[in-house]
């Protein structure tokens, strides 16, 4: 029998969900779940190059957090694994999918792939390759946010920064340097820990001394939460209070939210060195259809109608691909452009 972390408990009667959010956050996991799965077909295929990191058994962390945020206005910092980050944060499927393709259609214009998703129009900070790179880089979107309304006296300047990264960033220098400035200055972020137990073959259990990442929150006297990262209800509402509180001057959080990839590392990652047990074991907890049963016990949805979003994200990942492949590729004359800061 595998050994797992026991997962925290959460009543959902302590949350409130409407109709419409319930179906809102269904259609944000479907469109990340199908979109991964097409990913993976068309990378077989020989449409996509280089390494592809998936993000399915997921999905519940990007709808709940970026779902609570004001999307358009507050900031999201990605990791390598950031096609669904950037999805979530409104960055249209046939932009990403075109990104994938390296096409001049993608929304980082073909130039940086799989792990290097990037919109300005969204405040989608960026995926980035090194690991914990983001984390100094959204800390210091939140400053600038904090600078600008309390140094400059911009009171619209109360955008909240979420940044997300993997369970092997937290062994990273970058991360302590940033939580201890993120409280110091009571900056306005939330640190997302994406804990999915193995850091590409590295067991989380064999690499940290302290394994409960969200403990080391309190070193920075810093708020610190640990939530069942494979319910999407519960990370809701997390963010919820996280994204209030930052947004009232009240600072930081760190968020760590248990879950597990479905796949492996990356798409060139046979993943023999995870057990069987232990897949099965969280593939039985799949987020998707955990949410599914709770609109259907609480009568917020019908089967036709999470049928219907289905069938209507499908035809938009279709034709995300349709647009991926009729999409001219970059052209070698614009090999140095957005290089330098002349170009807007």
């Amino acid at each position: 029998m595998i050994s797992e972390r026991t997962l925290p408990t959460f009543n959902p009667a302590s949350i409130i969900i409407t109709k419409a959010e319930g179906l809102r956050l269904y259609e944000d996991m479907v469109l990340g779940r199908m979109f991964e799965d097409k990913c993976a077909e068309m990378y077989y295929r020989g449409k996509m190059f280089g390494f592809v990191h998936l993000y399915n058994g997921q999905e519940a962390i990007s709808s709940g957090i970026i779902k609570a945020l004001r999307q358009g206005e507050d900031y999201v910092s990605s990791t390598y694994r950031d096609h669904v980050h950037a999805l979530s944060a409104g960055v249209p499927a046939q932009e990403v999918m075109a990104e994938l393709f390296g096409k001049a259609t993608g929304c980082s214009k073909g130039r940086g792939g799989s792990m290097h998703m990037f919109s300005a129009e969204h405040k989608l900070l960026g995926g980035y390759a090194f690991v914990a790179e983001g984390i100094p880089v959204a800390t210091g979107a939140a400053f600038q946010s904090k600078y600008r309304r309390e140094a400059m006296g911009d009171a619209s300047a109360d955008q909240v920064t979420v940044c997300f990264f993997g369970d092997g960033a937290s062994n990273n220098g970058q991360f302590f340097e940033c939580l201890n400035m993120a409280a110091l200055w009571k900056l306005p972020i939330i640190y997302v820990v994406e804990n999915n137990k193995w850091a590409i073959g590295m067991a989380h259990d064999r690499a940290t001394s302290q394994p409960e990442i969200y403990k080391k929150a309190s070193v920075f006297s810093m708020v610190g939460v640990e939530v069942d990262g494979m319910d999407v209800v519960a990370v809701h509402a997390a963010a919820r209070e996280a994204v209030a509180r930052a947004r009232a001057g009240e600072g930081p959080t760190l968020i760590e939210a248990l879950t597990y990839r479905f796949r492996g590392h990356s798409l060139a990652d046979p993943d023999e060195l995870r057990s069987a047990d232990e897949k099965q074991f969280w593939g039985e907890r799949d987020p998707i259809t955990r949410f599914a049963a709770y609109l259907y016990e609480r009568d917020l949805a019908t089967r036709e109608e999470l049928k219907e979003i289905e069938q209507k994200i499908q035809a938009e990942i279709e034709e995300a691909v349709k647009f991926a492949e009729s999409s001219p590729e970059p052209d070698p004359s614009e090999l140095t452009r957005f290089i330098f800061a002349e170009d807007e």
